[in-house]
């Protein structure tokens, strides 16, 4: 009986461990290359938590000011004048690095869990409006 192909023209099916090990393999080089960088494009997008949270800390600051004459006394927590201890997300922890005075305050936003090895590390603001980042191994400008 003949079927029309030989036993060597039938037509290949499917794939060889070969084939499918070396797409295995290229898989994984380009998840490997791709995964940094899109954790810090992950990193990045939530650095606007902390500006957003630390700008609304500085509105309540001054609204606090103008009622009293004074930063001294404010707080943040429950019964501070800004609620939240945490940025909205929960990517940053807000507190004063240094107890409010009179005429100065700096609050600052530390990262908090997947934020924490991003390379601005700790946010701050002051009353005078100055921007400003440590702890990590970008520059303020590169940050805000």
């Amino acid at each position: 009986m003949n079927t029309g192909l030989s036993r060597s023209r039938r037509l290949p099916r499917g794939f060889t461990l070969v084939e499918l090990m070396i797409t295995v393999a290229i898989v994984g080089i380009l998840a490997v290359v791709a995964y940094p960088s899109l954790n810090g494009y992950i990193q990045k997008s939530r650095r606007a938590d902390a500006k957003t949270a630390l700008l609304a800390v500085a509105q309540k600051m001054e609204q606090y000011r103008s009622l009293g004459n004074t930063y001294a006394g404010a707080t943040l927590g429950a019964s501070g004048v800004y609620t939240n201890t945490k940025s909205d997300n929960g990517y940053y922890a807000l507190s004063f690095s240094v107890v409010p005075t009179q005429t100065v305050y700096t609050v600052q936003a530390v990262p908090q869990a997947g934020q924490a090895t991003d390379a601005c590390g700790t946010f701050s603001y002051d009353q005078a409006g100055n921007k400003m980042v440590s702890g990590g191994t970008l520059t303020a400008s590169s940050c805000w």
